[in-house]
């Protein structure tokens, strides 16, 4: 089929949930299907209002169902697997389709037994794997007998099999039928059409082969929508990435003795001193707090203690050994760490680090994944097509290089879905947070200037700040000025202190408050405050910390491979927080916001370039009357 066909038949051949599409959106899936017929990749920058998912999937689903393809949505967020699922039960019902479509998370958060969710992911998957093994898990044997099917699950499945399920409802029904969630998940997502999943599921290799072959899905026959893509290479390069820490070690040496294993004790003691030496050693010649450890120089002195090889091999039976009584092992996690250490070395470094917690300092050895590429780049070039999608995928080449796209993808930023009278975005060239210029007059500047603005938008204003530490020095400056009520947010929330102050912060809708939060913090990104809820977002200076080992790492490893270390390894990656921070303002088209970028440097060149194409910004330093009239005063 030519381009122009595709294009002409954009519309007419999709399956589509809504009645009307609006021009960009109809632009992006002219695009998607473009690529499914040409066998390539997107890397689409799709601000918020365009509807990704709607454009993504519409197309996708006629070709999959045309073609015999599965398609995978993937995606981090919870909120977004609603959307997909809400999507698809929108397109079963216009179009009366007939497809199945898979949602499945995690295996551990899935999982019916009580108190799994402590457990890491990989000593989860030995515990269900010696669950099963032993005949343990009531759950597992009335779901599977000799691998197949029993009589009640082929019961529940067939009851189900007519809707479509989110996850939250399969783990109850599963429950209920005192079933295995997760089998029940797989089962559906074997003869799924569309299957919604965490970014793991194709991504870690350690769980993409062995999850493809159990559902008899083939990579090259499965059509990817990765959402949220900005997030793809961080979570992968998590993914790839072992630690060892101190308090590990410590636990590993609780646990030998616990259980009276002395010669492991020994071993356990020999490499917590050899990683001891090694700290003593960077403080005394560098005195840094983290340093490059090469590969053989660590091998070489844990093997004075045993044969590498063989204390790994000792250790892993120790473990599962220790697994036979408990849950998870200390020791196996040591292991574990041992023989990651012996990994590529391409694309990875090796960084030992001194950090603090409760129980004072500590340290922490790290096999770091610096190259996402890797992993991801196999995955994405050899399945049919993928569309990678955001709001922030900006510069598109950055990603493409990331995640080793093909050099024939197809790169496009669209114009955003919303309309602009409905936003006001600027830039306000006054104060800075560069660190050669703080002082407390700088944060004193700073804070009138977010006092001037936060009191004359009206209602809620969220303020976000490079670190705790300037939104603290800054806070003394804007707290008792401004006339709002000020939150303030602490470093560490938990999942329900983070939902209390925003539900805290709602509340004043109304009247306006003031949340003082963090660029990479727990409301810099996956939030959702529309309507009222936010009326205007301050974006204070760059998050550009000091660079740390890591980053400096990506620095050298990005302009070795790319010639654009400084860019892809410390300024994108800074500004991609602050367009995260200034999207928690507009969610819908009926939104009104204003959205202020205050610092000297957004006006170089250098940082300037950064904002996507679709973003209307202007520079002022006479901001109040801007924002007056915005809001009609």
């Amino acid at each position: 089929m030519d381009i122009q066909t595709i294009q002409k038949s954009a519309v007419e051949q999709i399956f589509f949930p809504h009645d009307t599409i609006r021009k960009e959106q109809e632009i992006l899936m002219q695009d998607i299907q473009r690529c499914l017929h040409e066998k390539k990749t997107l890397i689409a920058h799709a601000p918020t209002g365009l509807g990704k998912t709607a454009a993504a999937l519409g197309p996708s689903l006629k070709y999959a169902l045309d073609n015999n393809k599965t398609i995978f949505f993937l995606t981090s967020r919870h909120t977004q697997h609603i959307i997909a699922l809400d999507t698809l039960k929108k397109i079963h019902e216009k179009y009366t389709l007939e497809f199945t479509v898979g949602d499945i998370i995690g295996k551990k958060w899935m999982c019916a037994l009580p108190a799994v969710e402590q457990l890491y992911s990989n000593e989860f998957s030995e515990f269900c794997k010696k669950m099963k093994e032993d005949n343990k898990c009531e759950n597992y044997a009335n779901t599977r007998k000799n691998m197949n099917l029993t009589v009640e699950a082929k019961n529940v499945l067939h009851q189900i099999s007519s809707s479509i399920h989110d996850t939250e409802s399969l783990i109850k029904i599963s429950k209920n039928n005192t079933l295995c969630p997760y089998e029940i998940a797989v089962e559906v997502s074997k003869n799924a059409r569309v299957i919604i999943a965490d970014y793991y599921y194709l991504f870690n290799p350690a769980i993409s082969e062995m999850f493809l072959k159990k559902i008899g899905k083939e990579l090259e026959d499965c059509i990817i929508i990765v959402d949220e893509a900005h997030n793809l290479p961080d979570r992968l390069r998590d993914f790839a990435t072992e630690r060892l820490s101190g308090l590990i070690v410590k636990n590993a040496i609780k646990e030998a003795k616990k259980f009276d294993y002395d010669e492991t004790l020994l071993y356990l003691s020999g490499i917590n001193e050899v990683i001891m030496k090694f700290m003593q050693k960077m403080q005394n010649t560098t005195h840094e707090k983290e340093a490059i450890i090469k590969k053989h120089e660590f091998i070489n002195e844990i093997s004075k203690i045993k044969d590498y090889d063989l204390l790994i091999k000792d250790l892993e039976f120790i473990s599962e050994s220790i697994k036979e009584t408990q849950k998870r092992s200390f020791i196996g996690s040591v292991a574990r760490f041992l023989q990651a250490w012996k990994g590529n070395d391409d694309g990875f470094t090796r960084i030992l680090k001194t950090e603090y917690g409760k129980e004072g300092m500590y340290y922490l050895l790290t096999y770091k994944c610096l190259d996402p590429s890797v992993i991801s780049s196999p995955v994405i070039n050899n399945a049919h097509a993928a569309i990678l999608m955001s709001g922030t995928l900006t510069p598109t080449e950055m990603y493409r290089d990331l995640l080793g796209v093909k050099s024939d993808c197809l790169e496009k930023e669209y114009k955003s879905g919303f309309s602009l009278l409905n936003r006001l975005d600027m830039i306000v060239p006054m104060t800075t947070t560069k660190f050669s210029e703080r002082s407390d007059t700088q944060y004193k500047e700073i804070g009138e200037h977010c006092v001037k603005m936060a009191d004359a938008i009206p209602g809620n204003v969220i303020i976000f700040f490079p670190s705790y530490s300037i939104l603290q020095q800054v806070h003394k400056f804007f707290a008792h000025k401004t006339i709002k009520t000020v939150f303030q947010e602490q470093p560490g929330l938990s999942k329900e202190g983070k939902q209390m102050l925003l539900d805290k912060f709602k509340s004043y809708k109304e009247i306006g408050a003031v949340m003082m939060a963090v660029a990479s913090g727990s409301f810099g990104e996956g939030i959702d405050l529309p309507g009222d809820l936010l009326k205007g977002v301050v974006v204070v200076g760059l998050p550009l910390q000091q660079p740390d080992m890591e980053t400096k790492e990506l620095i050298k490893y990005f302009d070795m491979k790319y010639n654009q270390g400084w860019n892809y390894g410390y300024v994108y990656p800074a500004f991609q927080k602050c367009l995260q921070n200034a999207g928690r303002c507009i969610r819908t088209e009926k939104d009104k916001g204003v959205i202020i970028f205050l610092d000297k440097r957004y006006v170089l060149p250098m940082y300037y370039h950064c904002f996507p194409e679709d973003l209307e910004i202007e520079v002022t330093r006479d901001y109040l009357p801007e924002i007056k009239e915005f809001f009609g005063f």
